[in-house]
């Protein structure tokens, strides 16, 4: 499967964006799907992820109430609603999908990954 993270812009502080993660090539729905990102010069953090029946985890840290994760398998997406955002958000999110199927926070156990989409937060 092929993935696509879109949503992506500059927003002010408190401003929200919703990302959208597509997947092509295969069925989004039979996979359990994360969202991480990335800023510049830090790892690759975990933000939220979901299971094909709707289940899903979140950071308990820096996002915890600000950050939903929600699919539609009709239309082969996961969303990502990101409220209230603040300038340490910035940074370049991805979706990625696992084979195993495994809610998990980890970078290492999701098999597929997107290009993903650039949030940048203006104070």
């Amino acid at each position: 499967v092929q993935l696509q993270a879109s949503g992506g812009g500059l927003v002010q502080a408190g401003g929200s964006l919703r990302l959208s993660c597509t997947g092509s090539g295969g069925t989004i729905g039979s996979y359990t799907v994360g969202w991480f990102r990335q800023a510049p010069g830090k790892e690759r953090e975990f933000v939220a992820a979901i299971s094909r029946r709707g289940v899903s985890i979140g950071s308990t840290d820096s996002v915890k109430g600000r950050f939903t994760i929600s699919r539609d398998n009709a239309k082969n997406t996961v969303y990502l609603q990101m409220n209230s955002l603040k300038p340490e958000d910035t940074a370049v999110y991805y979706c990625a999908v696992q084979n195993a199927l495994r809610l998990s926070a980890y970078v290492s156990d999701y098999d597929y990954w997107g290009q993903g989409t650039q949030v940048t937060v203006s104070s």
